[in-house]
């Protein structure tokens, strides 16, 4: 008999097994807006921006940074899983080979004599999947597996958008910070025509420590600033991986704030099943899938366990006849295990998997409520940022000329320098303004594109 006959009664219980206990996944109906195009996602949504060195960061942050590393190190312990899940659906196949010598007692026969014995062969045990319980433990491995790697692309979406905003913080800062030292420029240079007029006789006192009390406001402002970009690109480095010994190095610059492209607005009707794609989304629905499957397995608990084996070798008194004619030995077995008083215990698991399940539904039910939020959200933020940021340039741009004419009616001898020190402190906080409007925006279009899962390109 071959090894393939021997196996002939796994290979027929295995087609027998086709059933399995435990409901299908259906894919929750819910009330869903319709959009009027198709699209598909951009995973590569931050290139928009049009910055080379954004894209390096990012590069850098999803291939170095350690939060990510633990999660991608997840997946593979998920794969892991369901690798097992699948192997116990297989028959296990050993193979044994043994061989002994020994001598009979003298006392016994009158004389010692020497034996020798030699078996080998394969076994092969299998546990009859009649009731799909395998099955559905493999389902369950599988949907695990998907919501570890759509949770590591969630990670990774999350990642991507954590570095845009400090990259555009870090941006904003020195913007700031160029302001500032524009203005203490300028106003360094007032104090030195102040103290000239001022000891000339042209001016009073109160003007001259005017003008130092508003280059000594630009100067204290210089330090703090500093400080702020150097914690933000400290901040960027982790999220990129950096080497300990390369944080003291400044981080590398792109496009300035306002230099940056500013995406186009979103195309009006897009689908809603562009939501549904979301990573996060996407992983409380695999977490249902599971959940799902694992009510099979708890019903399969219900009905008996069928256990094969099969087994085909050769024995005999002589290593050379090992595997030949007459040596070959086989058999088979079957058991069988079935419940009959567990008190309860059966019937409690099947309730506790049901109560797994419900609270999955209610998850990924939640996960998409709270991905259309999201999304109007950052549509809000989106059109009322770009109205801020043009409102603050408008005003900062009539500030601007307002300050010009103060300096003219005050060389004229129109107006007091108190108009002139007004003028300024107005032109220097919308400056600072109009920079943290222009990050407002941009951040607003970072939500977005996480609030969508990515970006999105014509279907």
């Amino acid at each position: 008999m071959t090894l393939k006959q021997a196996l002939m009664p796994l290979l027929v219980a295995a087609a027998l097994s086709a059933c399995a206990v435990g409901p299908d996944y259906q894919r929750p109906g819910l009330a869903l807006p319709q959009g009027s195009e198709q699209a598909q996602v951009d995973a590569h949504w931050w290139r928009q921006f049009g910055d080379a060195t954004l894209n390096r960061l990012i590069a850098d942050a999803q291939q170095y940074n350690r939060d990510l590393q633990q999660t991608a190190a997840r997946v593979d312990e998920a794969a892991a899983a369901a690798g097992a899940a699948r192997a116990s659906q297989l028959p296990q196949v050993n193979a044994s080979l043994s061989g002994a010598r020994a001598q009979t007692s003298r006392y016994s026969s009158g004389a010692g004599a020497l034996g020798e014995n030699y078996s080998g062969g394969l076994s092969a045990s299998w546990e009859l999947d009649l009731w799909g319980k395998e099955a559905r433990k493999r389902e369950a491995a599988n949907a695990d597996l998907a919501q570890s790697r759509r949770l590591l692309d969630a990670a990774r979406q999350s990642l991507s958008a954590q570095v845009a905003s400090t990259y555009f913080q870090l941006l904003s800062y020195d913007a700031q910070l160029a302001a500032v030292q524009a203005t203490l420029q300028g106003r360094e240079e007032s104090l030195t025509l102040r103290k000239k007029r001022f000891n000339g006789g042209m001016t009073s006192e109160l003007e001259l420590k005017q003008a130092e009390a508003e280059a000594a406001a630009a100067r204290a402002a210089v330090p703090r600033l500093r400080q702020a970009v150097v914690q933000t690109e400290h901040a960027l480095a982790v999220l990129t991986g950096t080497n300990p010994r390369e944080l003291v190095q400044p981080v590398a610059r792109g496009k300035t704030l306002e230099a940056l492209t500013v995406p186009p607005q979103v195309p009006s009707g897009l689908p809603s099943d562009l939501l549904l794609r979301r990573p996060d989304v996407a992983a409380a629905e695999a977490q249902l899938v599971a959940a799902n499957a694992r009510i099979g397995v708890a019903r399969a608990a219900y009905f008996p366990s069928i256990g094969l084996s099969a087994g085909l070798g050769s024995a005999s008194f002589e290593l050379s006849k090992l595997f030949t004619g007459p040596a070959q030995t086989w058999n088979y077995a079957a058991n069988l295990a079935a419940p009959i008083f567990n008190n309860g215990e059966i019937s409690a698991g099947v309730d506790a998997a049901n109560a797994r399940q419900k609270q999955a539904l209610a998850a990924y039910e939640k996960a998409v409520q709270s991905a259309f939020a999201d999304t109007l959200d950052a549509l809000s933020a989106v059109r009322t940022s770009q109205e801020a940021e043009t409102a603050q340039g408008q005003q900062l741009a009539a500030m601007r000329e307002a300050l010009r004419l103060a300096r003219l009616r005050y060389d004229a001898g129109y107006s007091s320098y108190l108009e002139v020190l007004d003028a300024e402190r107005s032109v220097f906080q919308l400056e600072q303004s109009l920079s943290d409007a222009r990050l407002a925006r941009l951040n607003a279009v970072v939500s977005l594109y996480s609030a969508l899962g990515g970006g999105w390109q014509p279907g």
